[in-house]
């Protein structure tokens, strides 16, 4: 998992960490005992939660976006350990930057930080503080600017947000100034800290743990983004076709406090302007691209991901990753078969025993194995997983998959040979992916359906998928869908429900100590699962405009054919044995994107349409899978309707909101 560097600079880290311990392990035992005790590989409960230190401090960031003349302070509650300052020992820091610790809950609990009567923070949401503190830990919870305490305006993943955070990495390093109070001259200065940060957080909380990691800071020493975005385009658009009906303005507003909402105009109207709906890339979207930065990034990066969440879709993290890995950034990954839900609500006793080392290990520097163990962790069925030591596994290879006609129009086979002759589908904004799978085998006028054989052995897609489509339109304005399915019984986590694939228990599992005022209990969840006939596992879209640039469209010209390639979401599927495999092209794909503002008629080219997928064992892989099927194994009826989860829940404008 690590790099040759990544693993020079850990074992030096690991050395220091190892003396120190020791030495201050001799501090307290007999020298007969201190010369035979073993370096560390968990840490321990040790010290007083009900007692830690709870301060705020207010960070200069260095900007003043709500141009009142003078710099914004964001608000930092500290919960930290207050034993080891006695000790002489200093502590790394658990850093957890969020827009929304007043305006929306964190967690399937909904909370929210409260304070007492002298301002500092009571609850803190979460486990972390909870679990971490006894650890030897501190934990941070930065309000970003324009929201709860903090001065400034909510930029949705510009310089002002992910300054909020990394000033705050800079402050615990002695390189920024900090206040105790946000209007004051008083200094703080972070003395207990080695300055050692981890940051973790969910959708827009992990997104600005990816940001701060583009930019190299330094002190940062790793980040776990679950279900984080790494491009704010990519949030809002999917080449040109707007996934939403609103922009970043709209979320801006929604999490700005009070104050801040009525002072920060002239920061929502560049959010407006800088966002058309067009689709058009802008150099706003340039400032919050963070994979384009992949290179800066220093720390280290524990990515979970549901692979059926619609609303931070999975290919943030599938271009994150692979931009990772190009830069032999030492990486883990949990990929869930959840929709958009916390590792907490999914897998609990494995989340925190993972997380509680993969800190003691990057944090404190704690030779305990997990930088050996495998790579990935992947969810093959409710509550079932497996691993793979690297992801995607090594013998992955891209194959070409080609749509050809079939005995009804609009009911296709895929296999490697190149197809011929046309397809012909109408927009329907009605019609979603699932009443594409649903009808797969039937002529129906909103989609073209290619589907192979049933497969004679099992085969996994591991990593991200492109469909290329050349297509005619009717109208100057087309937008286009594409979904790979998986067709065959099975037992899913139901991501369509509300939940998106847990259902909320009455009792609770305590994670720590716990004070009046800030509980360690948290409601259980279990699987919510169902049974279908197909599964839709990887999905992409576009606006056909795009076609000769992924940043600007254009007006189409109607008879003239138009070649684009769809990017569909990363995941790590297997299609079972007597399953088949069906690619879909259309149009609208209702409640995921926006219909155009007309309705068009495409006619497909098939022979130069085609499906890039990454399978485990590449083409022979495939020719195995199919070698010896026939059209009858398995395959239902041309009237048979399918059962799968019902249509996926309308897009969220807020990402991670409780």
């Amino acid at each position: 998992m690590s790099t040759p560097a990544r693993r020079r600079r850990f074992t030096l880290w690991r050395s220091l960490a190892t003396a120190a311990t020791a030495a201050l392990t001799a501090t307290f035992l007999s020298p007969a005992v201190a010369s035979s005790a073993p370096a560390p590989k968990v840490s321990e409960p040790v010290y007083s939660y009900e007692n830690a230190i709870r301060e705020s401090v207010w960070v200069d960031i260095g900007l003043d976006g709500d141009n009142d003349g003078r710099p914004d302070r964001v608000a930092v509650d500290i919960v930290r350990p207050r034993e080891p300052a006695g000790q002489g020992r200093k502590i790394p820091v658990i850093m957890d930057a969020s827009p929304y610790y007043s305006c929306c809950g964190r967690g399937n609990d909904g909370q929210r930080k409260t304070y007492d009567a002298n301002g500092n923070v009571v609850q803190m949401p979460l486990f972390y503080d909870n679990y971490f503190v006894p650890r030897g830990y501190a934990f941070v919870g930065v309000d970003l600017a324009g929201t709860n305490r903090s001065d400034g305006c909510v930029d949705v993943g510009g310089r002002s947000d992910i300054q909020s955070a990394k000033a705050v990495v800079d402050w615990l390093n002695g390189r920024a100034e900090g206040y105790t109070t946000r209007t004051g001259t008083a200094r703080a200065e972070a003395t207990w800290t080695n300055g050692r940060t981890g940051m973790i957080g969910k959708s827009y909380d992990g997104t600005i743990a990816n940001g701060v990691a583009a930019t190299g800071v330094e002190g940062l020493e790793t980040i776990v983004p679950i279900s984080a975005i790494s491009s704010w385009y990519g949030y809002y658009f999917a080449k040109g076709a707007p996934l939403y009906d609103s922009g970043p303005d709209w979320l801006s507003n929604a999490v700005e406090s009070p104050d801040a909402r009525a002072r920060c105009g002239a920061v929502q109207q560049k959010l407006v302007d800088g966002a058309p709906r067009t689709g058009d890339w802008t150099p706003l979207w340039t400032e919050r691209d963070y994979v384009k930065d992949a290179k800066k990034v220093k720390a280290s990066v524990f990515v979970v991901h549901g692979r059926q969440d619609l609303n931070v879709r999975p290919g943030h993290f599938g271009q994150w990753w692979d931009a990772l890995a190009k830069n032999d950034v030492q990486r883990k990954i949990w990929i869930s078969q959840t929709g958009h839900v916390d590792p907490f609500d999914f897998r609990r006793a494995a989340w925190v025993d993972t997380l509680h080392r993969w800190f003691d290990h990057e944090l404190l520097g704690y030779d305990n194995g997990i930088d050996d163990e495998p790579m990935a962790d992947i969810e093959r069925h409710p509550d079932t997983w497996v691993t793979s030591s690297a992801w995607p596994p090594p013998s992955t290879e891209a194959v070409i998959l080609r749509p050809d006609k079939g005995a009804q129009a609009g009911v296709g086979t895929l296999g490697p040979i190149r197809g011929s002759g046309t397809e012909t589908f109408t927009d329907d904004p009605r019609q979603s992916e699932t009443d594409w799978a649903a009808r797969i085998d039937q002529p129906t006028p909103d989609k073209a359906g290619f589907v192979t054989k049933p497969l004679t052995k099992a085969l996994r897609l591991s990593g991200s998928s492109q469909v290329t489509v050349t297509a005619t339109p009717t109208t100057p304005t087309a937008h286009l869908s594409a979904v790979l399915v998986d067709l065959g019984p099975d037992t899913i986590r139901d991501y369509a429900d509300a939940a998106e694939g847990i259902t909320t228990l009455t009792e609770r599992t305590c994670w720590g100590p716990s004070t009046t005022g800030d509980s360690s209990c948290f409601r259980e969840t279990r699987a919510k699962s169902a049974d279908v006939d197909y599964t839709v596992f990887s999905r992409g879209w576009a606006d056909l405009g795009n076609h000769a640039s992924d940043q600007k469209g254009a007006p189409l010209t109607p008879g003239k054919p138009y070649t684009i390639t769809l990017d569909l979401h990363a995941g790590d599927h297997v299609v079972p044995k007597g399953h088949r495999l069906a690619l879909i092209v259309a149009g609208t794909d209702r409640g995921l994107i926006d219909p155009p503002s007309s309705t068009p008629t495409l006619t497909l080219d098939l022979s130069r349409t085609s499906a890039r997928v990454p399978l485990l064992g590449g083409a022979d892989a495939f020719a195995d899978a199919t070698k010896g099927a026939t059209a009858t194994d398995h395959a239902p009826a041309d009237t048979t309707v399918l059962d799968g989860v019902r249509d996926p829940h309308t897009a969220h404008r807020i990402p991670g909101a409780a």
